[in-house]
């Protein structure tokens, strides 16, 4: 991170932040540090250049000064005339001026000064944030900098030239007037019969007509050689426009791009289009320049033709090819910022936004267009990059409501975008199934076109760009197998792809990393190795070759059911992780959950650990639950019927273990209340309800274990005052159901949920009617 950046990350009362404000002043103003941060920390603190005497570094400093000091004149041009800016504005604009002043003579004096600002910030960014360690700039923004540097200076030799060209046409111009005045008037002698060599009058005229002439040929020359000249200037910034634009729009913004996309898998992803707006709007600023200085190159070619028969003029195929980068880049600049929903439910709001990056560079707020949706299939969106027209009217493959909204630019952020904040899919049309097809294998994509004029009308852009693949289902039970479609899209889509088209199999590896992160984000942990290794397994349907490099299939990722169940391994996988991002997400982050285990492994692991020892693993058998597998008395390990989301609606997972008090240490050896006692829901005393009720209190038991209120630390309010009550013995086998009974204290006396059946032996449960407290 740049340390201006991480400086206005500071509370606004922080003390560090005061310190840093103190650090500037009138010799170098805060305003400079503000708005030439990168230019500043790129060339005065990241470059290597010391401060020996020598003649080479004082050059070198006196032009980097003198650099400063331009690009403190341009940000100054650049800022608004609006009065929020007026003040900036005249303060760096006095800024420039003094600096020349005062330091043109000792450029190394600022510099050192400079230096210094930069080295007590670190200082006390460092205080504030021990672990704060500065990044330089990546080799990428160095080569894209020190190009758009390269490119300024181009453009500004090149206008330089232009003004020169035009100077000494003019001068030409004058000249050849001047002589054309000459020879008219010899030639009016020699009509007059009046001309004589032998006449000194005579001899002059002539004498001048010689020399008029040899400057006019040695002027046709030098204007033929800066033609020539400019031309091959404009070609390289053409050439040189064209490079740092794919590394800009091919690279950078492809890899953004991409990112966003394993977004959608849960891969961290810093969204900023900021740096990536920055750049395209001055290659935008650099290729409207160039273009400009083309178009008037050509008009004083045409002004003044000197050009010999044969002659190809290349400025008119450069003037095209230039254009055509413009274009490019605009189109290319049309970003989706924020995504639609990629599982996108029918007649529920969703938003998006869209953002043009080159749209406040090119004055395209003047007139700010409109932006409209469509919902498109995947053969549409194929004919749509093909022909690269625009949608017709009754193109869609659906409806959707508030689909058109007028772009608006941000003065502050000089951000040129549009939020679609209330946009509705009312219907939509499926294509013909193929096959094994569902409706949650079908992709469509949000189409967002627009349309808008550069430089008053001169140039008409068309532009539009495709969202990410989305999945239209109709009910919440589609959800599962449309996360399915869409994850394997967003994790396994190559570059340059056919759309949408994915591979059929792929590696594990890629598979279990994908897995990994997606559980992370919705969970807050990763998967470990043995996690993974578990879940290879369960996919190949327990034909897993570690040392292979095993290949999973989308049938098998989501089509083919796991072996004896009725569910596929995605299913089993989509259920679990939104249990635990529902439910378990504190007890899964601590570690206190094991999860991924075979009940087999799990009771090995648990045979010979102490009575009361227990681990948490999802089942096997039941979407989206979780049992309990621990030690009796006996030394037998018994597992509980599976807890599933309508489980922990009613009551938590840690309060469940805190009920059932023969559950002792979480395997392998820590008290359970090491990790589930922050999680109990405290008690809180039930007041009377207006009906005249007491609201009732849940408990978890086992039948045959009866609860030991003395040792749930949180339950204190609930024990039974009467301790010689017995405990019931425990029995060989162990029920592996849940009761969850209600009680209802009275006013004086502290009441156990289970005092209502104090007497009752196991037989006598059958009669009592329980179908209202027990659900498992």
């Amino acid at each position: 991170m740049a340390l201006w950046e991480r400086a206005q990350q500071l509370p606004p009362d922080s003390a560090h932040l005061q310190q840093i404000r103190n650090i500037y002043g009138d010799d170098f103003p805060i305003e400079v540090r503000h708005y030439l941060a990168q230019f500043i920390e790129e060339k005065f603190w990241w470059n290597p250049v010391r401060l020996p005497d020598t003649a080479e570094n004082n050059q070198y400093i006196a032009n980097l000064i003198n650099q400063l000091i331009q690009e403190i004149e341009n940000k100054a041009e650049d800022l608004s005339d609006a009065r929020e800016c007026f003040l900036t504005k005249l303060k760096l604009a006095e800024t420039a001026k003094m600096f020349r002043q005062r330091y043109s003579s000792n450029p190394v004096q600022l510099f050192s000064l400079i230096r210094h600002c930069l080295s007590a910030e670190m200082k006390y960014l460092q205080a504030a944030d021990p672990d704060f360690l500065p990044m330089p700039p990546s080799l990428f923004v160095c080569n894209l900098m020190h190009s758009l540097e390269e490119l300024r200076g181009r453009t500004r030799t090149t206008a330089e030239d232009t003004r020169k060209l035009e100077q000494e046409q003019e001068a030409f111009a004058l000249q050849y007037c001047e002589c054309t005045k000459v020879n008219a008037h010899l030639q009016q002698l020699k009509n007059q019969g009046s001309l004589n060599a032998q006449d000194q009058q005579t001899l002059q005229y002539i004498n001048r007509k010689d020399l008029l002439e040899q400057d006019l040929n040695r002027r046709v020359a030098a204007l033929m050689e800066l033609r020539i000249k400019i031309t091959e200037q404009l070609r390289q910034n053409y050439q040189l426009l064209s490079q740092v634009q794919s590394q800009v729009i091919d690279d950078e913004l492809i890899r953004w791009k991409r990112n966003q996309q394993l977004s959608g898998n849960g891969v961290l992803f810093n969204s900023s289009l900021d740096k990536i707006q920055e750049w395209c709007e001055e290659i935008a600023e650099l290729i409207w320049l160039n273009r400009q200085q083309i178009k008037e190159v050509e008009r004083l070619k045409q002004k003044l033709a000197l050009d010999p028969p044969g002659v190809v003029d290349v400025l008119p195929t450069i003037l095209s090819e230039i254009t055509q980068l413009l274009s490019s880049l605009v189109t290319s600049t049309f970003i989706i910022e924020k995504q639609p929903p990629q599982v996108m439910k029918t007649n529920t709001r969703f938003t998006a936004t869209v953002r043009l990056l080159v749209g406040g560079k090119l004055n395209v707020h003047m007139s700010p267009p409109q932006v409209k949706v469509s919902i498109i299939s995947e053969s549409q969106a194929n004919m749509l990059l093909k022909s690269d027209k625009l949608l017709k009217a009754g193109d869609s493959s659906g409806e959707i409501l508030n689909n058109t909204v007028t772009m608006e630019y941000q003065q502050t952020t000089r951000q040129l975008s549009v939020s679609f904040r209330n946009m509705l899919l009312k219907k939509i049309k499926r294509a013909e199934k193929k096959g094994t097809e569902s409706v949650m294998d079908e992709k469509f994509s949000l189409f967002f076109q627009s349309q808008f004029s550069v430089g008053d009308g001169e140039l008409m852009f068309q532009v539009w760009t495709l969202s990410l693949p989305v999945v239209v289902i109709v009910h919440g039970n589609q959800e599962p197998h449309a996360w399915a479609t869409v994850t394997w899209d967003n994790a396994f889509s190559e570059p340059g792809r056919c759309l949408f088209q994915v591979p059929d199999k792929v590696p594990w590896a890629k598979m279990k990393e994908t897995l990994s992160q997606k559980f992370k984000h919705a969970t807050g942990r990763r998967l470990t190795e043995e996690n993974l290794r578990f879940l290879a397994d369960k996919a190949f349907r327990g034909n897993y070759n570690e040392s292979a490099n095993s290949m999973l299939s989308w049938a098998q990722f989501c089509k083919e059911p796991l072996s004896e169940r009725n569910f596929t391994f995605w299913e089993w996988f989509f259920a679990i992780m939104k249990l635990t991002r529902e439910h378990l997400r504190g007890p899964w982050v601590d570690g206190a959950i094991m999860g991924f285990v075979k009940k087999k492994q799990a009771e090995e692991m648990l045979a010979h650990c102490s009575a009361g020892t227990f681990l948490l693993r999802f089942s096997d058998s039941e979407l989206g639950g979780i049992t309990i597998a621990w030690v009796s008395d006996s030394q037998e390990v018994f597992s509980l019927q599976p807890f599933t989301a309508k489980d922990f609606s009613v009551r938590s997972l840690a309060d469940r273990i805190g009920d059932l008090t023969h559950l002792i240490t979480l395997y392998p050896d820590t008290a359970k209340e090491v990790f589930f006692q922050k999680y109990y829901t405290p008690y809180q005393d039930q007041p009377t309800q207006p009906n005249g009720y007491i609201k009732p209190v849940l408990v978890t038991q086992v039948l045959g274990l009866a609860p030991n209120y003395n040792t749930t630390p949180h339950h204190t309010m609930y024990m039974s005052p009467d301790p010689t009550r017995d405990t019931p013995s425990v029995a060989n086998s162990y029920a592996s159901s849940i009761t969850t009974t209600a009680a209802e204290p009275t006013e004086n006396s502290a009441f156990g949920p289970m005092d209502c059946l104090d007497g009752l032996d196991d037989s006598s449960y059958a009669g009592i009617d329980l179908n209202d407290i027990i659900y498992k």
